[in-house]
This record gives structure tokens, C-alpha cells and sequence, in this order.
């Protein structure tokens, strides 16, 4: 296989492992909501669904190891720690909810069946996939994504040409933050994170690869996945904005029912009847080929604990897709309330460890990913807490005084000083080192 296909192939692959359901859902809503001022919300969502998870495939290529590597420097218990509560998050949320989307948009307007059945006969298929993890590149990157891409491109092709640009008024009084605060909902950061190292151990598996330096491979990969992304959600938000006039969305219906809705307009305005077939293919694709990725993530980890075990990744495989049938079973509205508070504190410490191991060594030693480790958590439990109800009082007087709190990124500034103060402490006390 020569250099030029291997990178298409690759990209295509990380495309398609980061493209799942709220990946679909999330940016024509976005759009409809933000009418004349979707580019702001574009920039906003693109910088947590998009430059946060490249820039994590780019740590990924610096370390070519696992997702253990990306918190070892603070301590091998956090990094395990924080690996398995990873991987139990993404079985138990972004997963499971690929069913839950699949069941709402593809499978029950057409046969009314329950989701059990739905969530069954999904994760009995992507159970099937992962245990041919060999040919996972393959499947993924020369069939299903140029598919999944090709439905995408005629929705948005097609909207953009025939629309007449005219918005809703902006809902949004600040859409940037808005649109970073949506970004999460990608789980698009703990997917860099989890999916980079599938693609890492699907690489080694690749005896025929024309790169000896798979971080060359990666990068290069990553940079055209992120330029697709950005393309997609850039033109999913538009099409969402300029339709903002013709679709009318029911109020009374749940945030996922509207989000199901409004794709299912805009495929019907752009596609006509066949819209909804279309739909219904590119939904499955999308919240499939992301289901398969997270579990074989999970299931690789796992199997390198024990040794390489292949029972275990076997036994792992099937648990995940096991539970994915339990809790693919809820709608899609109520998967994500639950992880709203879980993804408050669990995203910026993956953005930061993300951060840390992309910059030089220099500038990201073991005491440095400590110390900023330990600020952020401090800083993100306010906003855990005011997820789940119970944030106090003093708590939240103190909270109102942090810079950026009152957006959810109260942690941003405090983890941005720490590093710098202790980068600064340290080149201080080096030279004093050396002497003695």
C-alpha cells in the first residue's frame, strides 16, 4: 500500500471512529438556535469538537502508546484511575447512547419497534466487528466512511444551494461559550484519547504499512480527519441556521425529539422523500463505526492489563456490548443528562492532559502535570456540583469570583497560571540544582 492511500485510509478511519450520534444531532440544533450568528457558534463548538481531539491524535503520535501514557507523569495509580473511569464512562454513555439514537431516527418511525430489539440487534453487529479488529482500518476507512461522508456532503451540498439563507433570531446571548459547551457533548476529547489508541494498535497490526514512523502516518491522518470534521459541522450548523425559517420544530417534544426532527426536516427539504432513508443509513453509519471504536478501545486496554490476554479482550468486548443493550434501552435526552455532571470534571482534566502531552518536555515535567493536574479538579468540582444540585452556599460565593466560572470554566485560568508559575519556579531553581 503506498504512503497516499494509507493516509486516506487512515483519515477516513479517524473520521468516522470521532463521527457519532451527538456528532450529528448536536450541530444542525446548534445552528437553528444560533440563526445569523452560527459562525460564532461554529468557532466556539469546533474548538472543543475538533482542535481539543486533533490536537489529542497529535499526543497520541508523540507517545505511540497507550491511553495509560497520557496520565503516567502525574502518578501510575491516577493514570490507572483515570483509564478505567475512561473507558467506564464510554461504555456506559457515548456508546450506549449510539443505540439510543439509532432506535429514535432510524428504526422506530419505520417500524415502531421497542428498543430492546433495536439496542440487540445493534450491539450483536458491533460485537461481530470487534472481534475482526484486524480488519477494522479496512471496513472502516474504504467503505463505510467514504459512504457516511457521501450522505453528508448531498444534505449539506444541497441545503446550502437551495436554501434561502433566512435564521431564526439568535437564542444565544453568548454563542461562542454556547458552542463550546455543546462541543463536550461530542465526547470528542475522551474519544481522542480512547480511539487514538485504537488506531495506534490497529497501525502495529498492519504488517503491510508503508510508514516505519507511525506518528508521521497519524499526524498526517489526523490533520485531514480534523479538516473533515470542521467542514461537516461547519456545514451541518449552516444548513441548521439558513432552514431556520421553513422548519418548524414542536416545543413540547424532548431536546433529542427536536434534534431527531430538525434532521429530519432538512433531509426531507434537501433530499425530498428519499431524505428519510438517507437519513436513516447515514444515523446508523455515523453512531456505528463510533460504538465499534469505543468498545475496541476499551477492550484493547483491558487486554493490555492482563497481559495481552485475548480472553479478556473477548470477555471485555462482550460486557461492553451487553451493557451497551441495558442502557441503549434510554432515550438519548436522558443519556445526556447523565453525563452532563460527569462531564465537568472528566473533560477538563482530559483537555489538560491532552494539552500537557502535546507541548515539549520541557515545558511538561512530572511536577508541572501534578500541579496543574490537582488545580483543575479542585477547580471543576464547583461546576460538578452545580450539575448534580447540591453546590453550596460558601461554595458558590467563592465560585461567583472565579474568572470564566460562570460559564463552566472556572478551571481554565487557575490550570493556566499554575502551569506557568511552576514552569517559572523550576527554571529558577535548576541552575541552583546544577551547582550543588
Amino acid at each position: 500500500m503506498n504512503k497516499t492511500k494509507e493516509i486516506w485510509i487512515t483519515s477516513f478511519a479517524l473520521f468516522s471512529l470521532f463521527f457519532g450520534a451527538g456528532n450529528l444531532l448536536i450541530p444542525p440544533m446548534l445552528g437553528y438556535k444560533a440563526g445569523g450568528l452560527w459562525i460564532w457558534v461554529l468557532l466556539g463548538f469546533c474548538l472543543t469538537a475538533v482542535v481539543i481531539p486533533i490536537v489529542g491524535i497529535f499526543a497520541h503520535a508523540k507517545l505511540q502508546g497507550t491511553m495509560f501514557d497520557f496520565g503516567k507523569k502525574v502518578s501510575p495509580v491516577f493514570s490507572l484511575v483515570y483509564c478505567v473511569l475512561i473507558y467506564l464512562i464510554s461504555i456506559t454513555i457515548p456508546s450506549p447512547r449510539t443505540a439510543s439514537a439509532v432506535h429514535e431516527i432510524a428504526i422506530y418511525p419505520w417500524l415502531g419497534s421497542k428498543a430492546i430489539y433495536t439496542s440487540a440487534v445493534y450491539f450483536l453487529f458491533v460485537f461481530i466487528v470487534v472481534l475482526n479488529r484486524a480488519k477494522l482500518m479496512n471496513l472502516l476507512g474504504k467503505y463505510l466512511t467514504p459512504l457516511l461522508v457521501i450522505i453528508l456532503l448531498l444534505v449539506i451540498g444541497i441545503g446550502l444551494f437551495s436554501s434561502q439563507m433566512l435564521g431564526n433570531e439568535s437564542e444565544f446571548a453568548f454563542p461562542i461559550v454556547d458552542g463550546i459547551l455543546e462541543g463536550y457533548q461530542t465526547f470528542d476529547a475522551i474519544g481522542a484519547v480512547v480511539v487514538g489508541g485504537v488506531i495506534i494498535v490497529s497501525l502495529n497490526l498492519n504488517t503491510q504499512s508503508a510508514f516505519e514512523n507511525k506518528g508521521e502516518l497519524i499526524r498526517k491522518a489526523g490533520l485531514f480527519a480534523g479538516l473533515g470534521l470542521f467542514l461537516i459541522y461547519a456545514g451541518l450548523i449552516a444548513v441548521g441556521s439558513f432552514y431556520g425559517a421553513d422548519i418548524v420544530i414542536d416545543g413540547a417534544n424532548s431536546t433529542d425529539m427536536q434534534r431527531a426532527n430538525l434532521l429530519r426536516g432538512l433531509s426531507q427539504s434537501t433530499l425530498g422523500n428519499i431524505g428519510n432513508v438517507f437519513l436513516s443509513t447515514l444515523i446508523t453509519l455515523a453512531c456505528f463505526t463510533t460504538a465499534v471504536g469505543i468498545i475496541t478501545g476499551t477492550a484493547d486496554y483491558f487486554k493490555g492489563l492482563f497481559n495481552q490476554s485475548q480472553k479478556v479482550f473477548v470477555g471485555v468486548a462482550f460486557v461492553a456490548s451487553a451493557l451497551g443493550i441495558l442502557v441503549g434501552q434510554l432515550n438519548f435526552h436522558s443519556i445526556i443528562v447523565i453525563a452532563i455532571p460527569v462531564l465537568m470534571i472528566v473533560y477538563p482534566i482530559t483537555i489538560v492532559l491532552i494539552l500537557l502531552n502535546v507541548l515539549p518536555e520541557k515545558y511538561g515535567s512530572k511536577n508541572v502535570f501534578r500541579a496543574v493536574i490537582l488545580i483543575t479538579i479542585l477547580f471543576s468540582i464547583p461546576d460538578f456540583l452545580g450539575a448534580i444540585g447540591v453546590l453550596t452556599t460558601p461554595l458558590s460565593t467563592i465560585k461567583a469570583y472565579i474568572p470564566l466560572s460562570a460559564y463552566s470554566f472556572g478551571w481554565v485560568f487557575p490550570a493556566l497560571f499554575t502551569w506557568l508559575m511552576v514552569n517559572v519556579y523550576l527554571k529558577k531553581i535548576k541552575p541552583t540544582a546544577i551547582k550543588k
